[in-house]
């Protein structure tokens, strides 16, 4: 089950067009979907929970809880609306696009992908950008 959450004034529109995605990318990656909910906040909320559980102080776009088992995907991908907008008018892209790729990035997280060093930051960013052509953008 997909479940998309948010805890802010946000609402997301196109629903069906991001589950799919998260749905494709994990299929495409060779897993099974148990249960992975996306959640939507504000800045300070995610930093709170960045703060609280990983004992990061800063501001980031995406926090990803992860509680696969084998094949099994689930999870949370913790999202700032405010951050996801931001980086879109930093990267001149739409902020469905942006959208895309922060919740593609949490997905690859529940599917085993790290991204501690630049051979693991370039590998990601390898499959967000294949996967988001092939189930988003063209879509």
């Amino acid at each position: 089950m997909i479940s998309l959450i948010s805890h802010t004034d946000f609402s997301l529109k196109t629903k069906e067009a991001y589950k799919n995605l998260i749905s494709n990318v994990i299929k495409a990656e060779g897993f099974l979907i148990s249960e992975v909910c996306v959640v939507f906040f504000n800045d300070s909320q995610l930093h709170k929970l960045n703060l609280q559980y990983l004992k990061h102080d800063s501001f980031t776009d995406v926090v990803t809880f992860d509680y696969s088992d084998k094949q099994q995907v689930a999870g949370d991908i913790c999202v700032s609306v405010e951050r996801v907008s931001q980086n879109a008018k930093s990267f001149g892209v739409s902020f469905s696009q942006e959208l895309a790729r922060v919740i593609t990035h949490g997905v690859l997280h529940l599917c085993g992908y790290k991204d501690k060093t630049l051979i693991q930051k370039n590998e990601i960013r390898i499959k967000e950008d294949l996967y988001l052509e092939r189930f988003f953008l063209n879509s």
